[in-house]
């Protein structure tokens, strides 16, 4: 599996704020790839640059083997993005929003036709044709948006935040076509999200603070690393549980306890079999992991990136 994206050593300021500052990473073909951090914390900035919307004081991208440099045009046309905020014209319909945007890469005529035809049975959205953006739902018009940022069928999709805002069920739909396209067409897929559960499925996590990667890897790899695992355990006393001479919080019906990793958890059950009778164990969570690295819970907010 190769690089899709390598970015070496990136920097962008503005004035005297350093809004990315030194930043390397790699994004292999076909991955889903997340993009942490909070306001400020460069990932809008690194987006824009990325799509070719704002020069770089230093650095190099390259995106599928192209310079952005020298082929900025070609790494445009590689490139979906779906924006935080629809870019899409609410007083058109559905077929003309697409239209528009087809056209401006050359598809018009029996193509365009085949490409929504083909859109349209994937994202559901068949039957909204004739419809105006205005009238449609929330998460009706972010199945357009995808379809706008698909329809010239580019090998990366940005994603800036794309399910905030939306009700569970049509989130779980989006997530479904994005696992397809991953799976049918080897898609690779940038992603900023504020859904720790959503970061917590990428095949690899990077975090930004301050403009510079604070931490990187797989998210079990962060997980191992920032936080530890979680004994839950059920139908002991609380002198039973400080007797583990453990880290722990009264929850529902038990108490969770904190140990470094699963080897320290099979330990104690080993020493304290009469203790574990009823109990499970889970590992630290992507918003552990977030808090443990920056200091800082992840909330709100989202950049924007031209395409």
């Amino acid at each position: 599996m190769g690089d899709m994206m390598e970015i070496s050593h990136l920097s962008k300021r503005y004035g005297a704020v350093k809004a990315v500052q030194d930043l390397s990473f790699r994004v292999k073909e076909g991955e889903l790839f997340a993009f942490l951090g909070v306001n400020g914390a460069g990932k809008s900035t690194t987006i824009n640059i990325l799509c070719g919307q704002l020069p770089k004081d230093g650095g190099t991208v390259i995106i599928d083997g192209r310079n952005l440099d020298s082929q900025v045009g070609a790494v445009k046309r590689e490139l979906g993005v779906v924006f935080q905020s629809s870019a899409l014209d609410r007083a058109l319909t559905v077929r003309e929003n697409l239209e528009s945007r087809g056209a401006l890469y050359g598809i018009t005529g029996k193509a365009l036709r085949d490409r929504l035809e083909e859109l349209g049975e994937l994202l559901c959205f068949r039957d909204l044709m004739k419809r105006p953006l205005g009238k449609l739902s929330g998460g009706q018009r972010r199945r357009i948006d995808i379809a706008r940022a698909l329809i010239h069928r580019p090998k990366i999709l940005i994603l800036d935040e794309p399910t905030t805002g939306l009700d569970p069920q049509t989130r779980s739909t989006l997530w479904q076509v994005i696992g397809d396209l991953r799976k049918n067409e080897n898609l690779t897929v940038f992603l900023t999200t504020h859904y720790m559960e959503e970061a917590a499925e990428a095949d690899y996590v990077v975090i930004l603070d301050g403009g510079k990667i604070a931490a990187e890897g797989t998210p079990l790899a962060l997980k191992n690393a920032y936080t530890g695992d979680f004994v839950t355990i059920y139908g002991a006393e609380e002198a039973q549980i400080q007797a583990l001479k453990a880290t722990y919080v009264p929850v529902r019906e038990g108490f969770r306890v904190s140990v470094p990793n699963t080897a320290a958890a099979t330990e104690l059950i080993l020493r304290h079999p009469e203790v574990f009778r009823d109990y499970e164990i889970t590992k630290g969570k992507m918003d552990d992991v977030f808090l443990a690295v920056t200091g800082k819970k992840l909330t709100g907010g989202g950049g924007k990136c031209g395409n």
